[in-house]
């Protein structure tokens, strides 16, 4: 498992692109704190700490599958969202 920082995140894109993972998916933080993002209640928390204002700075995302890195990677990287075109 490799470390991904996610940047100007899409909250309704990423949480489609997780929903296409295999694995689980992990957010941890510089405090310990370890999220399954997989869990539509850690899905939930993280999406009121966003609408409180809470920022969440130096986060690390890890998969268990390789697979679903290399997604959320093109989805960090390109905004690419599994399973929706991308308009010409």
């Amino acid at each position: 498992m490799s470390d991904m920082m996610l940047h100007n995140l899409d909250l309704a894109g990423f949480i489609k692109t997780l929903d296409s993972c295999k694995g689980d998916v992990y957010m941890e933080t510089p405090d310990g704190d370890v999220l399954n993002l997989k869990s539509k209640l850690c899905q939930m928390l993280g999406l009121a700490n966003v609408l409180k204002g809470a920022q969440i700075s130096e986060a690390k995302i890890r998969c268990t599958n390789p697979e679903d890195e290399s997604l959320l990677f093109r989805f960090n990287l390109y905004k690419e969202i599994p399973g929706e075109n991308k308009e010409d």
